[in-house]
């Protein structure tokens, strides 16, 4: 797949990546085109693919207490070219709207991603430099390779922007930082460094056959203005501290250089990068394998599924308190959340064949089970969690009949069973949140003044934006699932089914919901039906144990149809209705208050393909799909945006969103796995074993 026909940069020489993208040099421009590069702790570094830091989170981001306690250390590199007693800035810092400081974007030949490695080339004077950047995996570490070629001898300078603060916040002043040369190897400390594993940057410089001239750091203030961050109405300027710290005299031909920049934590520290072409080759070949995998697994063999496959790895991270695989919500300022990694955990990890980290990313959310709930999140100051959510605990359960499903793995069923047990039994007799099932009815009630519980779960204050008190449409078709796979794994291993009565009530008592020809949205607890028109009846007829006609199915699909589809997912709340708000932008309460008003949002989008699909409707799931296939490489590379303003569909939120990526996969798998078998007669039945993967494993 390709963006452009522009020639782009030189494919590297690494095995051949399983997803390509290139863009010419008036795309290459747009910094709102951004890349992320993830280092597995919780550390990212974040920029535009032409390398403009364009929000508080861009440059090197390394966490302290993997995943969370997060810090940057450094912004962008500084980066000048002398050729023939010519000099010219390769870097491009905004410093004001559409102000840039530095040459870097005019000179800009293209830029591309191999299997979402960035790359960019620019050309001066008949010089080519191709820039590309990785994380190691674990290092903390930003790595810059410059590869130089030209007719005759050159000089590249280099250095960097340094900051030392949380990741949140931005330093209105000059940063008190200490720079300490050493030859190829400086240290800058923030001003609470300390010698036992404060904040401290290390930067390095590799540059074989090359001559070398370390050069004494003269720190000087550098604003920089982030457009992002203008956008949401945050603190939009910085006032970083650079310093050049190298000088590289390259011979006639050219020669190579690489700059390391390493955050150093009690995680990091131990990591050295001794060879930066070595580990990228290491790096890149490890991409490659992920996406061929995800396509051995899934069964789709396209550049999709490799794309979204190594887009995935970004969001599974180590969690050192406690210890597991944990999913980071979004980047770049969500930590890891509950409800979003067991929803997203199928496109994660089942369909790239990643079965060990579900299985750990189910034990690390089983053993932090409280009173039934999982947590809603954990805080990224590394002080607790959160534990306000209703359905976080129920996909819990749908994740791990999906994970027993996939990989017949019936022995973690065998020792998960207890847990999923005691879940139930605490949402049976009643748990906190006013969580429990309806003696009357069994459906399952929630909710108390001034408590968020559900995934529409804003809070401006004390104000709860859409608090959905009573009985959640979502949440029923969540409870008869939790119940279902309860039953279904206790028969895979021979057990009695401990909750076939609760299953069995609770499904003669969802058909309340059907009121007037449509289902309503909420039952307060009175059964009074809220009946905004809202995504959430997609999700629960979507899920395996909701009780629905076929003809009710058809109802819910022409009101999604005709009310909440748009090109890159659902709106949250008909337009019709009067409470509707379709622009998702300015202060944080403006976006809070539009946030499930009426936002649009990518993930619930999978519910109403399956929909669709239970129909027979191949072509119209797959048509569903496009505008957001599309929109892969338009914001955030290679991933899924958190959400979309409802009238301009313009991304906001997180541009790296675990479920919305996640969740796109396995739509397109679906849909692909459905126009397979419409393609060909039906296969011949399977051999006893592990369930292959299919639409119902992973519905």
């Amino acid at each position: 797949m390709s963006g452009s026909s522009t020639p782009g940069p030189v494919r590297p020489a690494v095995p051949g990546p399983a997803s390509a993208y290139t863009y010419g040099p008036l795309a290459a421009r747009n910094p709102d085109l951004e890349v992320l590069l993830t280092d597995g702790l919780g550390g990212f570094a974040l920029s535009s693919v032409a390398g403009v830091p364009t929000r508080c989170y861009s440059g090197l981001v390394v966490s302290a207490q993997p995943p969370v306690r997060r810090r940057t250390h450094f912004v962008s590199p500084l980066e000048t070219l002398h050729v023939a007693g010519r000099e010219v800035t390769l870097h491009a810092l905004e410093i004001a709207p559409g102000v840039f400081e530095g040459r870097g974007l005019e000179l800009l030949t293209g830029a591309a991603v191999w299997d979402l490695l960035p790359e960019r080339e620019q050309l001066f004077a008949g010089v080519r430099v191709r820039r590309r950047v990785f994380m190691p995996p674990g290092s903390g570490a930003a790595v810059f390779l410059y590869d130089v070629q030209s007719r005759e001898p050159v000089t590249l300078r280099l250095g960097g922007l340094f900051v030392d603060r949380d990741m949140h916040h931005v330093h209105a002043r000059v940063p008190e930082l200490q720079f300490s040369a050493g030859g190829r190897e400086v240290t800058v400390r923030g001003a609470d460094a300390s010698a036992d594993g404060g904040p401290v940057t290390r930067a390095t410089l590799h540059a074989p056959g090359a001559v070398i001239d370390a050069l004494s750091p003269q720190p000087h203030p550098q604003r920089v203005y982030y457009r992002h961050d203008a956008a949401r109405g945050e603190p939009d300027h910085e006032v970083t501290l650079g310093s050049e710290l190298w000088e590289v005299s390259l011979p006639a031909g050219g020669g190579r250089a690489a700059l390391v920049v390493q955050g150093l934590t009690p995680a990091t520290a131990a990591h050295t990068v001794t060879d930066p072409w070595a580990a990228y080759a290491q790096e890149a070949a490890r991409r490659s394998e992920l996406a061929r995998r995800a396509q051995d697994t899934s069964g789709v063999r396209d550049e999709l599924v490799a794309t979204l496959a190594v887009a995935a790895d970004a969001y599974l991270v180590r969690r050192e308190r406690p210890a597991g695989v944990t999913v980071i919500a979004g980047y770049p300022w969500f930590a890891d959340w509950g409800r979003d990694s067991m929803i997203a955990l199928t496109g994660l990890t089942l369909l790239t064949g990643r079965h060990a980290e579900a299985r750990d990313l189910l034990g690390t959310f089983l053993a932090s089970l409280r009173r039934g709930l999982t947590p809603n999140n954990f805080h990224d100051d590394g002080g607790g969690a959160g534990f306000n959510t209703v359905d976080g605990a129920l996909w819990l359960a749908v994740a791990l009949e999906r994970y027993v499903s996939v990989t017949g793995d019936l022995s973690f069923a065998r020792s998960s069973l207890p847990a999923l047990r005691e879940l139930l039994d605490w949402h049976l007799r009643g748990t906190d949140h006013g969580i429990r099932a309806d003696d009357r009815d069994g459906l399952l009630l929630a909710g108390e003044p001034g408590v968020q519980l559900t995934w529409m779960d804003v809070k401006v204050g004390g104000w709860v934006v859409t608090p959905r008190h009573g009985k959640p449409v979502e949440v029923q078709g969540l409870w008869l699932a939790a119940l279902g796979a309860e039953a279904r794994l206790s028969d895979a291993l021979g057990e009695r089914p401990q909750y076939v009565g609760a299953l069995a009530r609770a499904r003669e008592s969802f058909p309340a919901f059907w009121q007037g020809g449509a289902y309503a949205d909420t039952l307060g607890a009175d059964g009074t039906p809220d009946r905004s028109v809202r995504p959430n009846v997609a999700l629960a007829l979507a899920l395996p144990d909701t009780p629905t006609t076929p003809a009710q199915v058809d109802r819910v699909i022409r009101e999604v149809e005709s009310q909440l589809l748009t090109p890159v997912g659902l709106h949250t709340l008909s337009p019709l209705d009067a409470r509707y708000r379709g622009n998702y932008g300015g202060t944080q309460v403006q976006r809070d208050a539009a946030y499930h008003q009426g936002t649009v949002w990518p993930w619930p989008l999978t519910a109403f393909v399956e929909l669709l699909l239970s129909r027979g409707e191949v072509r119209r799931a797959r048509a569903a799909l496009a505008g957001l296939t599309g929109h892969v490489w338009e914001a955030g590379i290679g991933h899924v945006s958190e959400v979309f303003a409802g009238d301009s569909l313009r991304p906001g939120g997180c541009p790296f969103q675990a479920w919305s990526t996640a969740e796109l996969l396995r739509a397109h798998v679906l849909v692909s796995l459905a126009e397979a078998r419409a393609a060909r007669p039906a296969p011949a039945p399977t051999p006893a074993g592990p369930l292959p993967l299919s639409t119902q494993n992973l519905t």
